[in-house]
């Protein structure tokens, strides 16, 4: 949304021996990080340091004992949403404004790197180890949180976080920070308005989640939704949500629950829309036939490089799934669900670029026609396609709502 504030100059680091020494002794004795304990054995170690030094200290010994060590400040962060460590002193973040590189984060070493790695991986009850050099898991947070050990990782422990958002931005939120142009925000309003059932695609990072849980906020307030999810993301502002969530095998490779079994079971669940935050496997094959057979207003996200890619993508996990390709078009033409595709400008920006509708081929396939464009900085433009936009969630939105204090009222909030 916003830059960055500049972020204040970091305090004079303690001496690594000296802390090394004093984490060594506190382990050795089973204590905790307080004040009290760490004076008591910079004592031991031979140094009498005064109450700010101590308390730094106990700072740094915590955030390495039990929380995320060099790390803490930027998850502390509202504006970041990526932390990429490929090194002790190599640590990238994006706020929004495309990756860049922290000279003032940094480990100590590159054993600093593996303990916080295998730290985190057993706050997710994963294991972390030579015998299962990566980890894919879900921290307690709600962050994401992948790492690799060597050999996997020749050059040393790579750390990857993907941060879930701290609060859901509404629509007008949105329009004010050049996500969605303010005709984009009424079409938008007017899709979910409509029931009619969309699809949010785009590459990775692009925030197809944001965007989702800023939707689904507008939903009415009377309805139901049952969220289907690999991973806790999105955070609507309704009051009837009710949340599914896929688990992956333990170690011995039992207990799995996939997505696939829990959408099945969400159509169990009287959803008055039925949500899946990510499409990526066998749960295509049940979302589609769900959209075929009454579910309205349905929603979810899909990877795609671009929207004319959407067909393709959604036929190679539909054919992997079981259907065959003839099937995979005929389930996807039936749903007419609209596919709303976002993108990252160069600068780092996230936008909505268009809307585009389905349509099936004579040979059978399905193909996107597009109808509405949202170029960066210019006009809206309509296409071909902005018929059958109009078929499915009327022609409200062309017209801007009479303008009143407000210079977003137009767009509206979240209700």
């Amino acid at each position: 949304m916003n830059a960055t504030a500049p972020r204040s100059a970091p305090a004079p680091a303690p001496d690594p021996a000296l802390l090394a020494a004093v984490r060594a002794r506190l382990a050795r004795e089973g204590a905790g990080a307080t004040p009290a304990r760490v004076a008591a054995a910079l004592r031991a170690e031979g140094d009498v340091l005064g109450d700010a030094e101590v308390l730094s200290f106990v700072r740094l010994l915590r955030a390495d004992l039990s929380g995320a060590g060099p790390l803490e400040e930027l998850l502390a962060d509202p504006e970041v949403t990526d932390i990429l460590v490929n090194g002790p002193d190599e640590v990238w973040i994006d706020d929004g404004h495309g990756l860049r590189r922290v000279t003032d984060v940094r480990f100590p070493d590159h054993d600093a790197v593996r303990r916080l790695a295998q730290r985190l991986a057993a706050q997710a009850g994963r294991r972390l180890d030579s015998a299962a050099p990566w980890c894919d898991a879900r921290l307690p947070s709600g962050a994401r949180f992948h790492a690799v050990l060597p050999p996997i990782a020749p050059e040393g422990v790579c750390l990857s976080l993907r941060l879930p958002r701290h609060r859901v931005f509404s629509l007008a939120e949105l329009v004010a920070s050049g996500t969605v142009p303010p005709t984009g925000a009424r079409l938008l309003r007017s899709l979910i308005s409509a029931r009619a059932a969309f699809l949010i695609c785009g590459g990775t990072g692009t925030g197809k989640t944001t965007l989702l849980s800023t939707l689904l906020s507008l939903v009415d307030p009377a309805e139901r939704m049952v969220l289907v999810e690999d991973s806790a993301e999105l955070g609507p502002e309704h009051p009837h949500v009710v949340r599914l969530q896929a688990r992956p095998p333990n170690i011995e490779g039992t207990g799995e629950v996939s997505m696939h079994q829990l959408v099945r079971q969400a159509l169990r669940m009287r959803p008055d829309r039925l949500v899946v935050g990510e499409v990526r496997g066998a749960e295509v094959v049940t979302l589609l036939a769900a959209l075929n057979t009454g579910h309205e207003g349905g929603g979810c996200t899909l990877h795609a490089n671009t929207a004319a890619d959407l067909p393709a993508r959604i036929e190679a996990l539909g054919c992997a799934a079981g259907l065959g390709r003839e099937a995979v078009h005929s389930q996807l033409a039936a749903t007419r669900v609209l596919i709303v595709h976002v993108v990252r400008d160069p600068g780092g920006r996230r936008r909505v670029a268009e809307v585009r509708v389905l349509r099936r081929a004579s040979s059978g396939l399905v193909t996107t026609v597009p109808a509405v464009t949202f170029p960066a900085g210019g006009a809206v433009t309509e296409h071909a396609g902005i018929a059958e936009l109009g078929d499915r969630i009327g022609q409200g939105w062309r017209t801007p709502a009479p303008t009143s204090a407000d210079p977003l009222s137009a767009c509206g909030g979240n209700r």
